[in-house]
């Protein structure tokens, strides 16, 4: 089968993040042809950086890049066609869809959420109202009934092979040899509240090391720091937390931080995903929805994920997320007292997501019932 995959970039590496992993997956494990048509391909080159940002057709990973520009070029559709989030297709490729026999899969990919009403509306269809086209809606979700989560199927064996390896691990991502300081990774919007966390981890009686990836970020930790701009490398310490900015890392090795990290801060969607593969204790910025919808979705999260934590350790990290998403003070050291539950609940949940389809294979079948 041929399947297009059409993107276009707003949340900056949440959208393109999720897009770019599955294409590749779609490709690497279930051998498909794959186009994905991109607004911003300079985004892509952050996660991969032999993208070409003004070659307007190229090809990466096996996965055929094209850019999505207006007017949108003749494109003949393929047999499935993703519109990843609710971007609009372009008219002239939705016409072509609708002169094409037999009319191509048309998926809307939706955003990922654990409240419990997606279950009920994955896979639903709705017929276009003007063309003779079926539109199905994939949500993303922690259950059997949803369309499951993004996961390679070597990822678990990796994972324990890097963290096996912990010096290694370290010395990839230029990291001093192990001591005892905690490892902890900052991805946040520029809205978050860092400030409160860094006094947090500057008053932490352990000494803290932050990984910072060159992003948004940078800029707040800096004016934290007395305000001089940091660069890729530079590390800055102030009271019992080390400062550690990381060159921007493609996709791949952005695995292997949240890996080496006792604690990761991530945010949006591909990272929050690729955190909980991790194993590790984390805490999710969500990307803010008008009405605070964002909010309700961080409470389904965290009702589903706390299910199995001690009332303590829930407490803890429930209020650390409140705190998180809607501008307080985190308090990081109540919910880092119960670092040993954390640790064992990360573990647990995973390796019981584990046992669900992932959403690449979940998909492709999807859409073979219906080409």
């Amino acid at each position: 089968m041929r399947w297009d995959i059409f993107c276009r970039v707003i949340d900056n590496y949440g959208d393109i993040g999720v897009c770019w992993r599955l294409a590749r997956q779609l490709v690497a494990e279930h051998g498909l042809t794959v186009r994905l048509w991109l607004d911003d391909l300079a985004s892509l080159r952050r996660l991969c950086p032999e993208t070409d940002p003004d070659e307007a057709s190229q090809r990466q990973a096996g996965v055929d890049i094209r850019r999505w520009r207006d007017p949108f070029p003749p494109a003949v559709p393929a047999d499935v066609v993703v519109e990843a989030f609710g971007c609009p297709l372009p008219q002239r490729y939705l016409h072509a869809m609708a002169a094409r026999r037999p009319a191509p899969c048309w998926i809307n990919l939706e955003y990922l959420s654990a409240e419990p009403w997606i279950d009920g509306c994955h896979g639903l269809a709705s017929p276009h109202p003007g063309l003779p086209l079926v539109r199905h809606f994939y949500f993303p979700g922690f259950t059997e009934t949803s369309g499951g989560l993004l996961r390679e199927h070597d990822l678990s064996a990796r994972r324990h092979d890097w963290q096996g390896r912990p010096q290694a691990l370290r010395a990839r991502l230029g990291l001093p040899p192990e001591s005892q300081e905690i490892l902890v990774s900052l991805f946040c919007y520029a809205d978050a509240p860092v400030a409160g966390l860094l006094d947090a981890w500057a008053g932490s009686p352990a000494p803290v090391r932050c990984l910072l990836p060159e992003d948004a970020t940078l800029a707040q930790a800096a004016a934290w720091c007395g305000g001089r701009a940091f660069v890729a490398g530079e590390t800055r310490r102030r009271g019992n937390l080390t400062l550690h900015v990381l060159p921007f890392l493609r996709q791949q090795d952005y695995d292997l931080l949240l890996w080496a990290c006792a604690f990761n801060c991530v945010r949006g969607e591909d990272s929050f995903v690729r955190a909980q593969w991790a194993t590790r204790p984390l805490l999710w910025q969500a990307y803010v929805q008008e009405g605070g919808a964002h909010l309700a979705k961080l409470d389904a999260f965290l009702d589903r994920y706390c299910a199995g934590l001690d009332r303590g350790a829930a407490a803890g990290l429930r209020a650390l997320h409140a705190a998180w998403n809607g501008g307080g003070a985190p308090d990081w050291q109540a919910a880092w007292h119960h670092r040993e539950a954390l640790q064992a609940h990360a573990a647990t949940w995973a390796q019981a997501l584990q046992q669900q389809p992932d959403l690449a294979s979940k998909l492709v079948i999807f859409c073979k019932n219906r080409v």
